[in-house]
């Protein structure tokens, strides 16, 4: 039941959102059952979702779930984190973000999508905005060629995302609470712990008066 308050600065300018997602190891049921009483050990695994503000490198936007759960469908989820008045301007994502839902949910946002295509990926029915844009990503990165574009539309931007979820490790390979609630709280502190983190080391600017 603990309620976690994430703080974080609010971006000057639009916001430029990389978003990520990985698994992370938790000691189930069956792990402890093994340690304390012995047996075989049976891996439990959860997922965590993050986006961050590209120019500060806080978390905006996480979730927790269990490892059946797909990386797209969590897209729509960590934007409805964003506050409505905060105008975002590009959301950057990997390949496995290349659907109908993630593109008409960031056109929604009035957000341009820095999603490379899937190999092999088809022209979509262009009846919403998301896929109109989308199509026209799949023209360029097929006129230019993929490297080209993604150097182009600034898609290298997304290890910083990567980043950020190694600091997320870093606090540990393993989230040691049992119940599943209990797990997203202590996802959550940790977040809280990198933003504070991420807001100490970011130097200011005093204007003397």
């Amino acid at each position: 039941t603990l309620k976690v308050n994430i703080s974080y600065r609010r971006s000057d300018g639009p916001l430029h959102l990389l978003v990520d997602s990985t698994g992370i190891k938790v000691e189930g049921e069956g792990e402890w059952n093994a340690r304390k009483h012995g047996g075989a050990k049976r891996r439990v695994w959860r997922k965590i979702h993050i986006g961050i503000d590209e120019k500060s490198l806080e978390i905006r936007a996480a979730e927790f779930t269990t490892s059946d759960v797909g990386d797209a469908p969590m897209l729509p989820e960590l934007l409805g984190q964003i506050p409505p008045d905060q105008d975002i301007a590009t959301v950057t994502a990997d390949g496995a973000f290349d659907t109908r839902k993630c593109h008409d949910a960031i056109a929604a946002r009035g957000a341009a999508a820095i999603i490379p295509p899937r190999k092999n990926a088809k022209p979509w029915k262009p009846d919403t905005a998301g896929a109109i844009a989308r199509n026209e990503i799949l023209r360029t990165s097929k006129r230019v060629g993929r490297t080209i574009w993604r150097r182009w539309s600034g898609y290298h931007r997304r290890s910083r995302a990567e980043t950020k979820m190694h600091c997320v490790k870093l606090l540990g390979q393993r989230l040691s609470a049992r119940d599943f609630d209990r797990q997203v709280a202590e996802f959550q502190v940790r977040v809280a712990v990198l933003n504070g983190f991420t807001a100490l080391g970011t130097p200011m600017t005093e204007v003397a008066g």
